[in-house]
């Protein structure tokens, strides 16, 4: 199902945008296998994968905010800070997450992969911060 392929490249997509937290570029975003050429998108399918990209953009914009955040020299700050923006993304998080459940299970997708694949959706802020705040606690690498 192109969908399921679609959400975990969304899914895979968001759980390694941390690694902007070691200072690597980020890598490109898997791509979903291209559909048959006899097979086209409905117009269901095609606003779901602009959700999914749009998803995508609003993750990595919360790595490079909670970067941002992580890197302040006061740690007190950098905590509230972090705290605010997980709670920022968290909501917009199981928002997608529910959305993603809907669309999949009508277009027949297994509730329990389902569940699975909500679990982490909307694990995402939470593996993102956890990786960000070990980076920078880190000591820089000599070069």
């Amino acid at each position: 199902m192109r969908l399921l392929s679609s959400a975990a490249a969304v899914a895979v997509l968001a759980l390694t945008t941390p690694a902007f937290a070691a200072g690597q570029a980020a890598a490109p975003a898997p791509q979903a296998a291209p559909a048959p050429a006899q097979e086209a998108d409905s117009p269901e399918e095609a606003a779901f994968e602009a959700k999914a990209e749009a998803f995508g953009e609003r993750m990595e914009a919360m790595a490079e905010e909670m970067q941002a955040a992580a890197a302040q020299a006061d740690k007190t700050k950098a905590k509230s800070d972090l705290d605010a923006l997980q709670a920022k993304y968290q909501t917009e998080v199981d928002a997608f997450a529910e959305e993603v459940n809907t669309f999949a299970t009508s277009q027949g997708a297994p509730a329990e992969q389902m569940a699975m694949a909500m679990q982490q959706i909307k694990g995402i802020p939470l593996k993102a911060r956890t990786e960000i705040e070990a980076a920078a606690a880190a000591p820089a690498q000599p070069q």
